[in-house]
């Protein structure tokens, strides 16, 4: 029996006989099901089409994305740090050019992901790289099957190594998580906060392809939270969403746009 991986949204189910009737992230009313149906791939298959591209956007800061484009098309992030590397979401390829290339820059000491859109194939990372797969609690329902890599916590700060912390934001997913490296000054959000098409602004949504904002109340207690650290470059999801610098000030000012948007009746 083969992995079924969901082409919409690129998240690896258990394996079964027959690929699944339909993949609940999508059916979930933050995703969607195309207007094509749902549609599925195995990991073979993926292998043999893709491959993934490794690009630097700041020291000690790679990106990996699949190329073609899988699912929602997110990017990782392998952070490089004193203590040992760190991945930062996951993407569904992992093939055996990305397991060298990791190899070889010192393999991971963890996979930590910031909600359930980017679960991927994160158990089979862990499982690779021998290392704890970390996912929020409070998302547990979404894990396509348990595996011994993958650890849940339950705080709102989990640290992963000395200087690289996990923050519980919510919002998006009741465990929606940030990564915040301290030394560096860089903060890694996922969809937690989407950095907009003008990298001046962040944006925060319950769902964002359908376009349904976060409530005010939310966003202002997410605020808070993001307040109490301390960063000056953001990295969100998808390639170009980065903000270079003046970040912390950029959160708050699109936190504050949000719950009291521009009146121009």
């Amino acid at each position: 029996m083969p992995h079924y991986i969901c082409k919409a949204c690129g998240i690896q189910r258990p394996k079964t006989v027959a690929p699944p009737a339909l993949c609940p992230v999508c059916d979930d009313p933050r995703q969607f099901v195309p207007a094509s149906g749902q549609a599925w791939m195995t990991p073979d298959a993926l292998v043999a089409e893709h491959g993934n591209i490794f690009r630097y956007v700041a020291p000690g800061v790679m990106t990996i994305r699949p190329e073609p484009r899988v699912g929602i098309g997110q990017r990782a992030f392998l952070l490089r740090t004193p203590s040992g590397n760190v991945l930062w979401d996951c993407v569904t390829l992992l093939d055996a050019a990305t397991e060298d290339i990791i190899n070889a820059l010192g393999g991971l000491a963890a996979v930590t992901i910031s909600h359930p859109h980017v679960y991927s194939a994160m158990a089979r990372w862990g499982r690779v790289f021998d290392c704890p797969v970390l996912v929020h609690a409070r998302d547990r329902e979404w894990v396509p099957e348990a595996d011994p890599p993958v650890e849940f916590w339950e705080e709102d700060i989990r640290e992963v190594l000395p200087g690289l912390d996990l923050h519980r934001m919510g919002g998006h997913f009741p465990g929606s998580a940030v990564l915040h490296w301290r030394d560096r000054r860089r903060l890694f959000t996922g969809d937690t906060v989407l950095v907009t098409a003008d990298r001046r602004h962040v944006t925060f949504q319950w769902s964002f392809p359908n376009d349904v904002p976060l409530p005010a109340d939310t966003v202002r207690r997410m605020a808070a939270r993001f307040d109490r650290l301390d960063f000056d470059a953001l990295h969100s999801s998808f390639d170009g969403r980065d903000i270079p610098e003046d970040a912390r000030e950029a959160v708050a000012r699109s936190a504050a746009r949000h719950i009291d948007p521009p009146r121009y009746d």
